[in-house]
């Protein structure tokens, strides 16, 4: 039965300043977030469908790689860099952007949460394949064994599995303890027996009282402190395991704050590149309204410009330095058998991004759409350029080679992607999207505003 609720309010354009559009009060914010999670299967839209089909047809294609010597890092961790990066979004919009108290975090941080979760799953992937024997995974945790055998702390495959593995952990609690009074209102508001019973046992006996409220209120804050550090400490282990090596164009102290804001950079691109479509398709646009998208795009430009800065400090410090063997891996970047990736990713990065300067294109969705999906692909040329032109020509001439994906290169990735968009359309269906309670939050601010 289709809530009517649901449907109470027209589409009304809010304005580029507002947070929420006209019209809405407690009733109508519950009924139009939760409907799209209690609606029935048959009246589930034909674009979620579609979506879900083509992302669980894309999973079934996780193969092996084709990586050798001298690049043995090849697809691998190219993606797997570029994964941590996507998550690094939802970790800043809900943690960073809630001690600010930015109420225009409100409408996408549970979707930007979600992603976070879906992107380390993705991530999570490659080094345990790049091991060469997943099946003996858990011998990088240290656990009291007959042997006494520890892992080895000083190698950065270590440090990236204490550094992802804290970071879903604690992004996982993070976004758990946010749904749980949405979970409560959906228990109270389900149609079907399975639903309620579900709901019920995930909202852990929530009431709403007060003494649950300040509970959860002390939770959320801690989690949200807790958070903050890792969006800058995770991506910084992961550089460092190029930046402790002596290979050139890898040994550079430039890499962990140029990562971080690389996270960022690729993180507010993909929350663009998931909320256009999303805002669209379900008719959210009084909920994501032309503020939350302007704001993300502002973002996107300055993390933009730091990655920009970036990529001049590593030239102009290979070329300071006088060492042949580093001044050598930017020209080789510039010219060699690679160069058509560092100048899309230039023109991905750095070059397209300057549209955001003007207001008119940050308030242009189909442009933004765009400009989003651009900088994806650059943020993944980024990590490719890094990994195969360091790896491919190194110290000595006779030991330079060539790598070229195969099939089964592309389709680890294409299998990827399809686990995200499978994890993606089913959190769509189940679970609301948008924090109904915060969206609740905030409509005293919107009258007011109005």
């Amino acid at each position: 039965m289709k809530d009517e609720e649901s449907v109470a309010v027209a589409n009304i354009d809010p304005g580029p300043s507002s947070v929420l559009g006209e019209g809405h009060d407690y009733k109508t914010v519950t009924g139009k977030i939760g409907g799209v999670v209690l609606r029935p299967f048959l009246e589930t839209p034909r674009q979620l469908c579609i979506g879900f089909a083509c992302g669980f047809l894309l999973l079934n294609r996780v193969g092996i790689w084709g990586i050798m010597i001298p690049v043995a890092w090849g697809f691998a961790i190219v993606n797997f860099v570029w994964w941590i990066g996507i998550g690094h979004a939802g970790t800043l919009i809900s943690a960073i952007l809630l001690l600010l108290k930015q109420t225009w975090r409100t409408s996408i941080n549970r979707f930007a949460e979600a992603m976070t979760l879906f992107a380390v799953a993705c991530a999570g992937i490659f080094p345990l394949f790049h091991t060469g024997r997943p099946w003996l995974a858990y011998w990088l945790f240290p656990y009291p064994n007959t042997m006494s055998i520890w892992p080895q702390f000083r190698s950065p495959l270590i440090w990236d599995v204490f550094a992802v593995s804290t970071y879903g952990t604690v992004s996982l609690l993070f976004w758990f303890v946010g749904l749980i009074p949405d979970l409560a209102t959906l228990r109270d508001r389900s149609q079907s027996r399975v639903g309620r019973v579900i709901y019920g046992m995930l909202a852990m006996g929530w009431r709403g009282s007060a003494h649950h409220w300040h509970r959860y209120e002390t939770a959320y804050l801690l989690l949200a402190g807790l958070a903050t550090p890792l969006v800058v400490s995770v991506h910084t282990v992961v550089s460092l395991d190029f930046a402790v090596s002596i290979l050139p164009g890898w040994h550079t102290t430039i890499f962990p704050p140029y990562f971080v804001a690389g996270a960022i950079y690729s993180g507010f691109a993909m929350v663009l590149t998931l909320a256009i479509p999303i805002r669209a398709v379900y008719k959210l646009e009084d909920f994501i309204t032309m503020r939350h998208l302007e704001n993300m795009a502002k973002v996107m430009l300055v993390t933009g410009l730091i990655v920009a800065y970036g990529y001049m400090t590593e030239a102009f410090i290979a070329w300071y330095s006088a060492d042949k063997y580093e001044g050598f891996v930017p020209l080789n970047r510039l010219t060699g058998p690679y160069a058509y990736a560092y100048w899309l990713l230039i023109f991905c990065n750095v070059a397209a991004p300057q549209a955001l300067w003007l207001k008119s294109v940050r308030t242009n969705v189909p442009l933004l759409f765009i400009i989003s999906l651009v900088v994806n692909v650059g943020m993944w040329l980024e990590r490719f350029v890094i990994i195969v032109t360091s790896l491919h020509r190194d110290f000595l001439p006779s030991s330079w080679g060539m790598y070229q994906p195969t099939f089964w290169d592309w389709s680890t990735l294409l299998g990827t992607i399809g686990l995200f968009l499978s994890l993606l359309f089913l959190f769509l269906r189940f679970l609301p999207m948008i924090s109904i309670f915060e969206m609740r939050t905030i409509l005293p601010e919107a009258k007011v505003s109005e």
